[in-house]
C-alpha cells in the first residue's frame, strides 16, 4: 500500500519551547514511527505541545488530515482540559485525531475497570464516587475481603494507586493499615486507617473517584502488557517485577523489589496466545458494545495489562485487568510499529474522504 503525498499528520507530544523549536523526528523517540509513516508517503511532522503556547499548535494541526498524540492524563503537573479541548476542535474541524478524547473518557480512566467488570477479565471491582462513600464502605471491605488495590480516576506512573490491608493487630477502636504507593520508590508504611483515609481526599478533587479491586495474589509472576492497534494485539511486554512487588516473605518492608525492566515480544509469542485470543475475540468486542466504540475509532494504539488471576478449576491460567492505557503508550515494542502506522494511515485516508 503506498501513500497519498498530500496526507500530513502530526505527531504530538509535550515539550518546551525550546524543545517546539528544535523539532525533528531524528532526536524525537517516534523516529520508529515516523519512518514507517514515511514508507507509506505520508508527510509526518513533529508537533510539540505545551499549554503555553496551545494556540500555536492549533494552527499547525488545523493545516493537516491527522495527529497522534501522546500526552500523559498528568504531564508536568498540569492535566489535559486544555489540550483536550482544543483536540476535540480540531476534530470538529475533520482532522483525525488519535485517541480521541471522548474515546480516552470512556477507555482510559480507571472507572472502567468498573464498568466492564462482567464481561469476563475483571475480579471483585468496586466504585467510590465520594470520599463519604469510600470512608463508608472501605473499611468492612478490608476487614471482609482482605487487601485491596485502590486507584484514581485519572493518572499515570502509578500515582494515586495503593495496595491496602489491614495490620494484625490494631490498638483498641483505631484500626491500621499497612499501605503501600505504587509510585517508583515507594514503600509500605503501618498507619492508621484514618490516616490512610486522608490521603484518599485529593483524589475525589473536581470530578474524581476511586477504583477499588481486590488484591492479586499472583502478582508476583509478572504482569504482561497487551499492545494493541485498533483491535489487534500488536505485541506484547512482560514485567516480572511491577510496582506492588512485595517484599520476600519475612523480611522488612523496605526490601521490596523496585519494579524491574519491560521486556518486549511480538505478537506471536506462543506463551501469549490464549489471552491475546481471548482479548481479540471476546473482551475487546464486549468492550466496545457495552461502551459504544465503533472499531474505527479505537485508539491507533493503546495496551491493556493483566495479572494472573486464581487457576480454572481445568489448571488453566486466568487473566485481570488492572488497567488501560490510552493516552500516552510509549515505549512500544517494535511490532507495532508497522500496525500503528497503517492503521493510521488507513484512518487519515478515511477521514480526507468523508470531508
Amino acid at each position: 500500500m503506498t501513500g497519498d503525498c498530500r496526507c500530513r499528520v502530526a505527531i504530538l507530544y509535550p515539550g518546551d519551547r525550546e524543545a517546539r523549536q528544535n523539532a525533528a523526528p531524528e532526536n524525537s523517540r517516534f523516529l520508529p514511527v515516523f519512518q514507517a509513516l514515511a514508507a507509506l508517503g505520508v508527510q509526518a511532522e513533529p508537533a510539540v505541545y505545551h499549554d503555553d503556547f496551545c494556540a500555536e499548535v492549533r494552527l499547525q494541526l488545523m493545516q493537516l488530515e491527522g495527529v497522534l498524540v501522546w500526552v500523559n492524563p498528568i504531564e508536568g503537573g498540569r492535566d489535559r482540559s486544555m489540550l483536550d479541548a482544543m483536540l476535540r476542535e480540531v476534530a470538529a474541524a475533520g482532522v483525525f485525531v488519535s485517541t480521541h478524547p471522548d474515546v480516552i473518557l470512556k477507555l482510559g480512566t480507571k472507572e472502567v475497570l468498573y464498568r466492564t467488570r462482567a464481561i469476563g477479565w475483571s475480579c471483585d471491582t468496586h466504585l467510590y464516587r465520594s470520599m463519604e462513600h469510600l470512608c463508608r464502605e472501605l473499611p468492612s471491605r478490608l476487614a471482609s475481603a482482605g487487601a485491596r488495590v485502590l486507584k484514581q480516576y485519572r493518572g499515570n506512573g502509578g500515582n494515586g494507586v495503593w495496595k491496602v490491608e489491614l495490620a494484625a493487630a490494631s490498638p483498641p477502636g483505631e484500626a491500621r493499615v499497612r499501605a503501600r504507593h505504587a509510585k517508583r520508590g515507594c514503600v509500605e508504611e503501618e498507619i492508621a486507617l484514618s490516616e490512610f483515609l486522608k490521603r484518599c481526599e485529593p483524589y475525589f478533587a473536581g470530578d474524581g473517584r476511586m477504583i477499588d479491586q481486590a488484591y492479586q495474589s499472583r502478582l508476583p509472576e509478572g504482569m504482561i502488557r497487551c499492545y494493541l492497534v485498533h483491535g489487534r494485539v500488536a505485541g506484547f511486554g512482560h514485567q516480572a517485577i511491577n510496582a506492588l512487588y512485595p517484599a520476600p516473605a519475612g523480611a522488612p518492608p523496605q526490601e521490596a523489589p523496585q519494579p524491574g525492566p519491560r521486556l518486549y515480544h511480538p505478537p506471536t509469542v506462543a506463551a501469549f496466545q490464549p489471552l491475546k485470543r481471548q482479548l481479540e475475540e471476546e473482551w475487546v468486542p464486549a468492550m466496545q458494545r457495552l461502551l459504544d466504540i465503533d472499531t474505527g475509532l479505537l485508539p491507533v494504539l493503546w495496551d491493556c495489562d493483566f495479572l494472573l488471576g486464581p487457576k480454572s478449576e481445568s489448571g488453566t491460567d486466568t487473566y485481570v485487568l488492572c488497567e488501560i492505557n490510552v493516552s500516552s503508550v510509549s515505549p512500544f515494542p517494535d511490532s507495532a510499529v508497522e500496525p500503528v502506522a497503517q492503521a493510521a494511515f488507513a484512518r487519515v485516508r478515511a477521514a480526507k474522504h468523508a470531508h
